[in-house]
């Protein structure tokens, strides 16, 4: 029996973006269905979960199809820590109150 994947509303949106832009992006360039299945070699399936988002399709798979379609540019960025407003809040919480000096003592000690 297969366990069924539980994702929250957020990501399933976000990956019906991802599949309903990856669909545009290949219709606007005038690429038949049939070609990007050939020049991906995955089947026809496995392209219409792509472009209806299914979370079943490997990330590769859906980053192959961003490369035939000349996309990649952004792929690096998904979570480049630039981006991660989160991360850098938290970051900043961490930094320290004050920056000291070595006092002169730690510096005779080491001579």
């Amino acid at each position: 029996m297969k366990k069924k994947l539980f994702l929250p509303m957020p990501v399933k949106r976000a990956l019906f973006k991802l599949g309903s832009d990856i669909s545009d992006a290949r219709r606007r360039r005038r690429i038949p269905f049939k070609l990007l299945a050939e020049r991906t070699n995955f089947s026809r399936s496995t392209l219409s979960k792509i472009e209806k988002g299914d979370p079943t399709v490997s990330l590769g798979a859906y980053s192959f199809v961003l490369y035939i379609l000349g996309m990649t540019n952004r792929l690096s960025d998904l979570a480049d820590v630039r981006y991660d407003k989160t991360g850098l809040i938290l970051d900043e919480e961490n930094l320290p109150k004050r920056v000291r000096l070595p006092s002169s003592n730690n510096e005779n000690k080491n001579e």
